[in-house]
């Protein structure tokens, strides 16, 4: 994990952006997660990016990412 702590940091430093904190990265790969099962891979970093562009929560993210995922399963 400390890998991608520390990758992300610099990323975060070149885009002028926070970085996440290890909860949020936690959370962040949970909603990938979701999306990826519930559809192609390629919806994972989509669904991310579009939650982070809306400004949601990671939480309520994840909960409408699961609540669409039950509907197309």
């Amino acid at each position: 994990m400390s890998d991608i702590v520390e990758w992300l940091q610099r990323f975060a430093a070149e885009i002028d952006q926070p970085a996440p904190d290890r909860a949020q990265i936690d959370q962040i790969l949970e909603l990938a997660g979701v999306a990826a099962h519930a559809s192609a891979r390629q919806a994972a970093p989509v669904a991310c990016w579009m939650a982070g562009v809306a400004g949601w929560d990671l939480a309520d993210a994840i909960r409408i990412a699961e609540k669409v995922a039950a509907k197309t399963a």
